[in-house]
């Protein structure tokens, strides 16, 4: 059984020089660094973090899968490439960059890469429209969004039109944490805004698809959160009481609803899994590892193996939940196999 990651970032090894028309400081750039093999992001003059060459270079991705048991590798942008600050006519112009490298590192070894882009959610119909465009690619699976858009969470009304259009053209929603709520009440080094705000940061978008009815209006959704969604499976007993004693206007639970939403593995723990499996259901479950990132799971497998999962609840979450939530069919699995 191939088991397949959902989650890992790209960064290209470099970016063009700014195409915009606003003057926008924040056009991304890559610089030399000290490091063998390494690569510094660089986001208004300052190094915002020094990436390894696995981010680009796919023979050094393949190499890790291979010794961590993958089998294939969804890939997306560095989270920070969504632009969502940038005036949208300037972030297309940086979604379709980003977009083109993923499509040519996929090409390059098709069985065992699969495409999440991005698109200008600033701008909900622009992004709604790049969508369509993306889709149209058969190398593309779907997209990549953030928690909030510019402090906006996509539970918001305002993001209707891109929902709209992603259950339309049948696109993979891959939810990541950006620029967390709560930064101002950490204490401690840098880090901890990856372990400390990004569960609450996740949680509070996972309940805003409930809670704003998206997923409602929205059945046919196909959308993945990362990080195993933070703490959203605390919250979700919370909100299932509300739902009951407050009356809330929604026909589903919020449980029922949650349980149409996939999540990754990628919380550190094999108890914490056990939970996640039990709350969301195993039929939602999809490895994530967040390579080639420092805080990567690099033993995805033998968390997995922790659990002593059935077989039939071990395969799902190995490969068929990430086909069902990229849309792929039986058929395309048993090719990815030959």
């Amino acid at each position: 059984m191939q088991a397949i990651d959902i989650h890992t970032h790209v960064v290209p090894y470099d970016f063009p020089a700014y195409a915009g028309a606003s003057g926008a400081t924040s056009w991304p750039s890559m610089a030399e660094c000290s490091q063998c093999n390494h690569r510094n992001v660089m986001i208004d003059g300052k190094v915002f973090r020094t990436v390894s060459h696995e981010c680009w270079d796919v023979e050094e991705r393949l190499r890790h899968m291979e010794t961590t048991g993958i089998g294939r590798q969804v890939l997306s942008p560095m989270p920070e490439l969504l632009s969502y600050w940038m005036p949208a006519d300037d972030a297309l112009v940086l979604c379709r960059y980003v977009n083109q490298v993923i499509a040519d590192m996929v090409a390059r070894a098709p069985r065992h890469l699969a495409a999440l882009g991005c698109v200008p959610l600033q701008d909900p119909e622009l992004a709604a429209r790049e969508l369509e465009r993306l889709m149209s690619e058969d190398v593309f699976r779907g997209i990549e969004i953030g928690t909030n858009i510019d402090g906006v969470v996509i539970g918001d009304p305002r993001f209707e039109p891109f929902f709209d259009a992603a259950e339309r053209l049948g696109a993979a929603i891959f939810v990541h944490p950006l620029k967390p709520i709560g930064l101002d009440r950490l204490v401690g080094p840098p880090g901890l805004v990856q372990l400390v705000a990004f569960p609450s940061e996740t949680a509070v978008a996972a309940a805003s698809l409930v809670t704003g009815g998206v997923l409602e209006r929205h059945p046919g959704l196909r959308i993945a959160f990362s990080h195993g969604a933070g703490g959203f499976a605390l919250t979700l007993p919370r909100l299932a009481a509300g739902w009951r004693q407050l009356g809330l206007p929604h026909q589903r639970s919020p449980v029922e609803q949650a349980r149409t939403l996939f999540y990754d593995t990628l919380v550190y723990d094999p108890p914490t899994l056990a939970h996640l499996i039990a709350t969301f259901g195993p039929t939602q479950l999809c490895i994530g590892t967040d390579h080639p990132f420092v805080i990567q799971d690099r033993t995805p497998l033998q968390r997995l193996d922790a659990l002593h999962l059935d077989e039939s609840t071990r395969n799902l979450l190995l490969s068929g939940n990430a086909l069902r939530f990229l849309g792929e069919t039986h058929d395309r699995e048993q090719s990815l196999a030959r």
